[in-house]
């Protein structure tokens, strides 16, 4: 029998998983709706390529669109990095209603910048969790859920590498059980009674403030290294980009003038942290500067 799907979609975070989709001769893909703001062309190349309905619409919740989409008489609205709010009445279309895949360890780390928060929580691992939507920002009984590593040498591109992979197996995975008809759920409560959110990340938020303690600061640098913002700090009157720096375990702990330069090498410089130091490594600067120079702390 097959599954006829809406597929609510943006970014690379949804291309390998249409790979997924669309090679399954069971599914049909009755739609492709994208972010009202898209700039992403390749989903409209895929439209184009396999005769699907190319959606884009301001309000999904809108009677106008659910009129729409109705006409398709899918069976599941599958959701894949879109950035509008579900209501009730859209959810509950299709007759196994909508589903999303977040890439969080729900009932935690709901919400934005979900792999940014891992890493600067210090986390060993992150979790991808295909779910059902609810009204609720992440609150959907759980469908699937899988977790990844996360080691001292990873970075946010690194788990962005992982993630773009991952989410589209779990979800093809999860799409799969709506077909063979063995979905089992589980409550978010049930994992955890709280749970926790997390904020969308926003400009101001890449400064660095150097009186943390070393492991801290490590975190937070390898957390929004490009391709996000790189963490930003001022030298002098200047902005420098640094995106990436070294943990020194056996570092001692000792009292020094926090963000003071204290070492430069061919390779980079020691920073004074709370506790130790921190060694940068990669960074991007106009000026010249010496030991003894202070970041503003």
């Amino acid at each position: 029998m097959t599954l006829h799907i809406g597929y609510f979609a943006d970014g690379p975070w949804s291309h390998k998983a249409f790979d997924k989709i669309i090679s399954d001769k069971e599914i049909k893909i009755e739609f492709i709706c994208v972010r009202y703001d898209t700039q992403d062309t390749i989903l409209k190349d895929y439209c184009n390529m396999h005769n699907i309905p190319y959606l884009l619409h301001r309000n999904i919740n809108s009677p106008e669109f659910i009129k729409l989409v109705s006409k398709f008489s899918c069976d599941l609205f599958v959701s894949m990095s879109f950035n509008q709010i579900f209501r009730k009445e859209i959810i509950t279309l299709p007759r196994f209603h909508t589903i999303n895949c977040h890439a969080g360890k729900l009932p935690f780390y709901r919400g934005r910048n979900i792999l940014n928060w891992a890493l600067i929580n210090d986390e060993t691992d992150f979790g991808i969790t295909v779910h059902y939507m609810d009204e609720g920002i992440d609150t959907g009984d759980i469908i699937l859920q899988r977790c990844y590593p996360i080691t001292d040498a990873d970075t946010y591109q690194t788990l962005l590498e992982v993630a773009y992979i991952e989410c589209a197996n779990i979800l093809y995975d999860a799409i799969i059980l709506f077909k063979k008809n063995m979905v089992r759920r589980t409550v978010q409560t049930d994992v955890h009674p709280v749970g926790f959110y997390c904020s969308q990340r926003k400009f101001g938020d890449e400064n660095i403030h150097w009186n943390q303690d070393s492991r801290n600061l490590f975190n937070f640098v390898r957390a929004i290294c490009t391709p996000g913002p790189q963490a930003r700090t001022h030298l002098n009157g200047s902005e420098m980009k640094i995106n990436k720096v070294e943990y020194i375990a056996d570092a001692p702990t000792y009292n020094c003038t926090v963000g003071a330069i204290l070492q430069k090498s061919a390779d980079g410089f020691l920073v004074k942290t709370k506790d130790s130091f921190i060694k940068v490594i990669e960074y991007e600067y106009d000026n010249a500067f010496r030991v003894g120079d202070r970041f503003n702390v």
